[in-house]
């Protein structure tokens, strides 16, 4: 079992930045592909951006490409997401996911999820 926890999120102006974090539990967070997917409001999940275990490897959504960054501090077991240049269109709910083997860009592969934080651009 991991646990997940999220916390950076809140209110911002188009323009602006946000830093993420996704603090983890449990077993042992190295071993971990971990993922960032985001659910803007009436809308599905969708993918964000993930990170193979060693950090070495990262992918993208295009939306978010060139503005955003993961990255992880395993000795911290905490994952990161960077966010820069943020748009109305960046408003959801982000989570965080830890998938056992290999990376994914698709949520349902990934096994363990936190409850999410909201990010609100404004225009």
């Amino acid at each position: 079992q991991v646990w997940l926890v999220e916390s950076g999120g809140g209110l911002v102006q188009a323009g602006g930045s946000l830093r993420l974090s996704c603090a983890a539990s449990g077993r042992t967070f190295s071993n971990y592909a971990m993922g960032w997917f985001r659910q803007p409001p009436g809308k599905e999940r969708e993918f964000v951006a993930t990170i193979t275990w060693s950090g070495v490897t990262t992918y993208y959504a295009d939306s978010v490409k060139g503005r955003f960054t993961i990255s992880r501090d395993n000795a911290k077991n905490t994952v990161y997401l960077q966010m820069n240049s943020l748009k109305p269109e960046d408003t959801a709910v982000y989570y965080c996911a830890a998938k056992r083997t290999g990376w994914s860009t698709i949520g349902n592969e990934y096994n363990y999820w936190g409850q999410g934080t909201q990010v609100t651009v404004s225009s």
